[in-house]
């Protein structure tokens, strides 16, 4: 039997390597359509070359093309409907996928689905310059792009001057994502008030980052909506906006989490979205009862995978690949080495300049030690206010995944982790926070 042709968008050696772990029958070929460098660490993210020179990598491979995935977010997960629709391979729609991350077009699809469970939104557009004339929101509230990534852009704003703040940084900022974003729509068929809502618009929205936060991973196939786990996302820093740790398995009751299925049921059905894995994001208020969803994507977590093998056996990465290919999913539960796993973030809250980064072999025998897995998203020479993609009040200096008993092993395992790691980092500091100071310019090593 012929081995499957797997292309890979935007694929990261790190991710790739998962794959290649699951290949156990030796039935795939995994093709890199683009490195993670090229898709999304340049300046400029180079979408028509993406899109026009993919098809055409495409068409000019001498085999058969069996599937097309990707495990990031945009560009990668907005334009795999695009590249899969010339080989009629099993896909959501490019609208489908669009009434997800369109972060304003979402929201009016949830509105239409599920109007008890989001907050207060509108759209503004940043470079008008009556745009606080367009905020129907009291303060406070979030104000991020339309279309961004990693929280980037995002401001919680209390008042006028931080709100002007807010707009000037996202002025400058926004049109890396907003250009890129513009170019797949004119390939859309949006309704006429979506039209009007492009890349270089803003949502904001009423506070609803109340009580737990969490991420529910599934698929849609054949019309049937599976969510296959419940990750807690633990928040710190400022505003509590910042990721400490994703924490699998939830410890959410479970008639929270049945009623967080549901809503996800009815929106995925309101939208027609079928054939394509998603996570989706909500908020849990324990004094309230109140259930609100903050966001949906097309992808699986990468971040995620890792903590799915440590409990339940397997990178759901396979969800991924199956659903590429057209086939039944058959995803394992509990048959992993742990009962609980984490993805710890280690987070910096002022900008430095990276001095020193440990040795690969330090990191080796750390790993070795406590059975865990490091990445540095870091390295010398850069600053830290220089990694792309961050949200807007820390920086991240590498992902941890850890494996364990408790909750209370893993963070003692965290903790004398970044205690062994800190000797061998030298970071000095700049004067500013990392708050209201997000850059875009210069690439960094890729994370999960």
């Amino acid at each position: 039997m012929s081995k499957k042709n797997v292309f890979v968008l935007g694929a990261d050696d790190f991710n790739l390597e998962l794959l290649k772990s699951l290949d156990k029958d030796h039935e795939f070929n995994f093709h890199k359509l683009f490195d993670y460098e090229y898709a999304k660490e340049k300046e400029v993210i180079p979408i028509q070359e993406l899109y026009l020179g993919g098809v055409k990598r495409l068409r000019d491979f001498n085999g058969a093309i069996d599937a097309i995935v990707g495990f990031w977010d945009f560009p990668i997960s907005t334009m795999l409907p695009m590249l899969r629709k010339p080989f009629n391979l099993p896909s959501p729609s490019f609208e489908a996928v669009l009434k997800c991350e369109h972060k304003y077009w979402s929201r009016i699809e949830q509105k239409k689905s599920v109007p008890n469970n989001i907050p207060k939104f509108c759209a503004v557009n940043p470079y008008s310059p009556h745009y606080k004339r367009q905020i129907t929101v009291d303060y406070p509230f979030w104000i991020k792009p339309v279309k961004s990534v990693a929280s980037h852009l995002g401001f919680k704003v209390c008042n006028e001057h931080e709100l002007e703040k807010a707009v000037s940084i996202i002025r400058e900022k926004l049109p890396r994502m907003a250009r890129p974003f513009n170019y797949l729509l004119q390939f859309a068929n949006l309704p006429r008030d979506i039209k009007l809502i492009d890349g270089h618009h803003c949502i904001v929205e009423s506070i609803i980052s109340e009580g737990e936060q969490c991420t529910l991973e599934g698929y849609v196939s054949g019309g049937k909506v599976v969510v296959y786990g419940v990750i807690d996302s633990i928040r710190e820093g400022e505003h509590q906006s910042s990721f400490s740790r994703y924490q699998y398995p939830s410890k959410l009751p479970l008639e929270v989490q049945d009623e967080m299925c549901t809503i996800t049921r009815k929106f995925f059905q309101q939208i027609n979205y079928d054939q394509g894995p998603f996570n989706i994001e909500f908020f849990w208020n324990p004094e309230t009862r109140k259930i609100n969803l903050l966001e949906v994507n097309t992808r699986i977590s990468k971040s995620h995978g890792p903590l799915f093998y440590a409990v339940d056996g397997q990178y759901h990465h396979r969800v991924m690949i199956d659903l590429g290919l057209g086939r039944e999913i058959q995803f394992p539960y509990r048959e992993g080495r742990h009962k609980i796993a984490a993805k710890f973030m280690w987070r910096k809250f002022e900008d430095a300049k990276v001095e020193k980064v440990p040795d690969q072999k330090i990191i080796e025998v750390i790993q070795n030690k406590y059975d865990v897995e490091i990445l540095l998203t870091i390295r010398e020479g850069i600053k830290l206010s220089e990694l792309v993609e961050q949200d807007s009040y820390s920086f991240e200096v590498a992902n941890i995944f850890i494996g364990g008993e408790n909750s209370q092993e893993l963070i003692q395992k965290y903790e004398k982790i970044t205690e062994e790691i800190s000797p061998h980092l030298q970071l000095t500091h700049e004067q500013r926070t990392a708050s209201w100071s997000t850059s875009t310019s210069s690439p960094t090593q890729s994370s999960i």
